[in-house]
């Protein structure tokens, strides 16, 4: 493994990592590159060009408002998203655009974006620059490849101590040196970061999830998401509702509350404002949802939560690195599996050694969310993140909580790995329509009728 598993957890906006994240990321990566080959001053013109699911959904995603915000210098982790409304729509009303370092552009939104769905080119962001002339002075492509994640990205060359590129290795480190899986992340952290940097990062990721969850419950409860599909809010109605509930039934309230957690998220992702991709927007309802449930819910020690809930984000971001590394995270390459699958993968394996289960039996946690995720699709209504999205986390939190219970009344032995679950996964991510990979052609897509 040569990159931290802090990289799964991404502070940003929504309502999409690989749609809203990602574009803006690459936007702003395009105009520091002009900078650098000193053309800047010679600049008339830019044209960025989308392709594949993008250009299918990318106007649902807010992608043409975050490329606009990345050519202005912002980045997903620190920019407010009413500004990136406001100013996103300004530019588009006036043809005026300003970018990273003052330089101000024409900016004709029809010319100059370019949604192509006609050429099958995965995920792919092409920007263009031109002179006064008219001639084109420099070219770059950027590929979306989900959880935020551009295709040139590059992490820490240094080897992790604790190496590993699947889940059989990883499992092979926990057995020959005694740990549990966020034992070995652990490890691997600390030949980066010293302890007190690594817990503040890690805390920094649970008070913006945190936030998320809190953002969402506090939100007017009639208030409509974005978009023609006119859908209201729940998770305010939710709480109100619970925090008189609370107490009976505590086995079926605990998941009421969990319901709750997620849907509070993915509304607040669906709205563009501040979630944590984990790994993706998309998913984002999940790891927060769980998590919650874990400090809440479970008979953890007060002086305890704060450790064990940085340690839940360990193991999870390990799973996730295997997924990362063999398979995909991304919608648009093989469906909604390599999104809420793997974030409900991910928080599985957590729950399961946050509750005592060792690292077999958080393997096999892992492995049974997976499996009963194989094959979903990708077909959001209209090109928006909320049906059948913002629900589908809540399935999927609720989905690794019962992994977890499972795995934890085994012994961590199974018949299919979470290798050759994953390995199915991408298998089936390949076999499965394009129309079912979010571009919004296929699914629920195509038979709900837009209101």
């Amino acid at each position: 493994m040569h990159s931290s598993v802090l990289e799964l957890f991404t502070i940003g906006i929504g309502p999409s990592a690989s749609h809203t994240v990602a574009p803006m990321r690459a936007a702003r990566l395009y105009v520091e590159r002009l900078q650098a080959h000193d053309l800047l001053q010679c600049l008339a013109r830019l044209q960025i060009t989308l392709y594949g699911s993008l250009a299918f959904t990318g106007k649902g995603h807010g992608t043409d408002k975050a490329l606009i915000l990345g050519l202005h210098g912002s980045e997903p982790a620190t920019v407010e998203p009413d500004y990136l409304r406001q100013y996103a729509d300004a530019v588009i009303a006036s043809g005026k655009l300003t970018l990273l370092g003052g330089v101000e552009l024409a900016f004709d939104y029809k010319r100059d974006l370019i949604f192509n769905r006609k050429q099958n080119l995965h995920n792919l962001m092409a920007f263009n620059a031109y002179d006064a002339s008219g001639k084109c002075i420099d070219t770059a492509s950027y590929q979306s490849t989900g959880g935020g994640f551009l295709a040139a990205d590059t992490h820490s060359t240094k080897l992790a101590p604790l190496s590993f590129s699947n889940a059989g290795e990883l499992l092979a480190l926990c057995a020959e040196h005694g740990y549990s899986i966020a034992d070995v992340a652990l490890k691997n952290e600390l030949a980066w970061s010293t302890l007190a940097a690594l817990n503040a990062k890690l805390d920094a990721i649970l008070v913006a999830m945190r936030a998320s969850i809190a953002n969402g419950l506090a939100r007017q409860e009639r208030t409509l998401l974005p978009g023609a599909l006119r859908v209201k809010r729940r998770a305010p109605t939710m709480y109100e509702k619970l925090k008189m509930q609370r107490g009976a039934n505590i086995e079926l309230n605990a998941l009421d509350w969990v319901n709750m957690y997620a849907i509070a998220v993915n509304e607040e992702n669906a709205s563009g404002e501040r979630v944590v991709a984990a790994p993706t927007n998309g998913a984002s309802g999940i790891i927060p949802a769980v998590v919650s449930f874990l400090e809440k819910f479970c008979d953890i020690q007060s002086i305890q939560v704060a450790d064990v809930s940085r340690r839940f984000l360990l193991t999870a971001g390990c799973i996730g690195i295997i997924y990362k590394t063999n398979a995909s995270l991304s919608g648009a390459e093989v469906g909604c599996q390599g999104e809420v699958g793997v974030a409900c993968s991910m928080a599985a394996a957590a729950l399961t050694e946050a509750l005592g289960g060792n690292a077999d039996q958080a393997e096999e946690a892992a492995e049974i969310a997976i499996e009963h995720h194989l094959g979903l699709t990708c077909d959001p209504v209209g090109g928006l993140v909320q049906i059948p999205c913002i629900e589908r986390n809540a399935m999927g939190a609720v989905k690794a909580i019962n992994a977890s219970r499972l795995a934890l009344q085994g012994t961590g032995k199974h018949v299919v790995t979470l290798d050759k679950a994953i390995k199915t996964m991408l298998e089936t991510g390949k076999d499965m329509k394009s129309k079912y990979k979010e571009t919004a052609r296929g699914g629920l897509a195509v038979n709900i009728v837009e209101c």
